[in-house]
This record gives C-alpha cells, structure tokens and sequence, in this order.
C-alpha cells in the first residue's frame, strides 16, 4: 500500500483514482462499507483504491485543550485499511491553512488539481471546507461540473443501531469492548512500547510490561483479558500450569508473536492513586519487553477498578483474574 502525505501534489500513480473521504477512526464497519464500495468501483474501472484521511484529526485543531479519544492512531488505521484491500492513502496535513479552504477550494485545489479522481466516495454525514459548508450535495454538483463521479454511501446499522466512531467511544468508557468489538469487526486494540514502571508486579509475582496511552483515551478502568503481539516476533514459554489447573484446560503453545495476557488500565488505587497506565502481563511469555512495542487486542472486560486492603488480598485477586482470562482467551483461540 502506498502512503503518500503532506499537502503538495501527489506522485502519478495516485491520479485517476477512486477515493473514499474522511477521518477513519476506528476503520469500523461504516467505515468499511465505503471501502467496499471504493473497492469495487476501482475493479470496475481499472483504477487505483484509494483513501484520503486527515491528520491530525480536526477536533484536535479546534479543540487544542480537549484530549481526542483516537480510536486509531495513523499506524494501526493504515494497518487496518491495508486489510481491506486499499492501494493508495492520502495523508492531508489538517492545520489552520488547510482548515480556512472553502469547499470549493478543497474540491478543485486539492481533489482535482492534486489527486485528479476519476471517482469520490463519501459518507451520507461528510461535511467539509470551512464552517463544513460543504455537504455530500455539493460533492455531486462539483463531479458533475469538473468530471468525476460520485457515490454517497447511506448509514449502516446493525439491530437499528448506526455504526459511528462515537458509538465505538462510548462502548469502550463502559468497559464494552465485545460489543465495541461488533462494531469495529475485530477487537479494539492499542499499540506502544513499553516503559519502566515501579515494578510493584515484579514484587508481587506478576511483572508487567508498561505502556503510557495517547492523552484522551477514555477506556473504562479494570482488567481485561488481552491478545498481545510482540512487534519483532519474539517468543518465549513460561509455565502456565497453576493457571491452566484452575482453569482445566491444557497449556497452549506460545503463538509466534501473539501471546495471552492480562491488562490492567487504572490509578493503581491499592497503593498510590497514581497517573494512569496500561500494564500487561503476559500468561505464555517470560522474558525483557523494556523497550518493544506491543499489540494489545481488548478481548474480555473482567472486573472494575477497586481498592484492595492488602497486597496479599490484590495478589489473591490477581490469581482469579488470570484464571478468568485464561479461560476467555483459549475459548477464543
């Protein structure tokens, strides 16, 4: 997949193209029924896939104070329209100059004068240019006017309800990630890597591995059962056998770079009410990740944040909780 950024004019190959507009977030399955469609219109054209994201995201442009929840930071949403089949993304720069354009503007300096598409597709809710004048009517006008073709894709929804980035949000602040995962088609994950911590887990014989998450995420505080994929592959054993004799299954073989685990997203109330942080442990794995970047794929929501009287009570709970995990993650296998 070729990835082309900045706001200057885009190489040949990206010309004549058919292109789906928006922010992506999520990639989720509204989302993807304007891939399919941008999918299908380029086959029946012989002409290139293509998706045109804004970076960063607007919100962030006019509401600097107000941390935006990125369902999809750039590298994951790349990865994932990859997987749908897009040969082009168009990265525009999202700042005051590019905020100040008219919808007309954008349209014929950067649609047409830039990217030259044979074919735009839009979702029924795209407004654009400056004050989001623009509207999917006047898309169709300008095709008509300037030469390329239109298609406005209507809502999609699933027992009544509209798949949105918003919605997606909001399952996640509840701790839903299954239902979260309905909508995005696959669970919700993160990525970053990993950084030193207190090392309370190591103390308490479930060392974790660390990351600090984008300003904004609002996950709901808890543990979760997790899939975790080490970004180099790297794999490694350990036993899992108190887990597994609990749980009453066999010890599964470590997966070439996706590995079982259990994250903990809270303010570590038992002991310092402190910044919040995402620490992993990881059931099948047993070696250094300081430094790696990990995949975290939000499986299962097994229990709310709460305070412990004692270390010893928060490691008994622990136990429980990996167990609970473990069971949820070889069903999901």
């Amino acid at each position: 997949m070729l990835v082309v950024t900045g706001n200057e004019a885009a190489p040949d190959e990206v010309k004549g193209g058919v292109l789906a507009i928006g922010n992506f977030d999520g990639v989720h399955k509204g989302h993807q029924a304007l891939i399919a469609k941008v999918c299908a219109k380029a086959r029946t054209l012989g002409a290139p896939a293509g998706v045109i994201v804004f970076e960063p995201h607007p919100r962030e442009l006019f509401q600097p104070n107000e941390p935006h929840f990125h369902l999809t930071p750039l590298p994951l949403k790349l990865k994932r329209l990859a997987q749908f089949g897009i040969d082009v993304v168009v990265v525009l720069k999202f700042d005051r100059a590019f905020a100040s354009l008219s919808a007309n503007q954008f349209i014929e300096d950067v649609l047409v004068a830039r990217l030259a598409p044979r074919h735009i597709v839009i979702g029924y809710d795209f407004f654009f240019g400056k004050g989001r004048a623009g509207t999917p009517e006047t898309m169709k006008v300008a095709g008509q006017d300037l030469g390329f073709g239109v298609s406005v894709v209507s809502p999609v929804a699933e027992d009544g309800e509209v798949f949105s980035s918003t919605g997606v949000r909001l399952k996640l602040a509840q701790g839903d990630v299954r239902g979260a995962a309905v909508d995005l088609g696959e669970p919700w994950r993160v990525r970053g890597r990993v950084v030193g911590g207190a090392k309370r887990g190591t103390g308490l014989g479930f060392p974790t591995a660390n990351i600090a998450l984008q300003p904004g995420t609002a996950l709901a505080h808890g543990i979760y059962a997790v899939w975790v994929e080490i970004a180099d592959g790297q794999t490694a054993s350990s036993p899992l056998s108190d887990i597994v004799s609990t749980a009453g299954g066999d010890t599964p073989a470590a997966t070439q770079g996706r590995h079982m685990g259990v994250a903990y997203l809270g303010t570590r109330p038992t002991f310092d009410d402190g910044g919040v942080l995402l620490e992993i442990f990881l059931l099948d794995f047993d070696g250094d990740l300081y430094g790696r970047t990990l995949e975290v794929s939000f499986v299962e929501f097994i229990r709310a944040d709460r305070r412990f009287n004692s270390p010893e009570e928060l490691v008994a709970q622990m136990q429980v909780d990996c167990e609970a995990a473990y069971r949820t993650l070889a069903a999901d296998r």
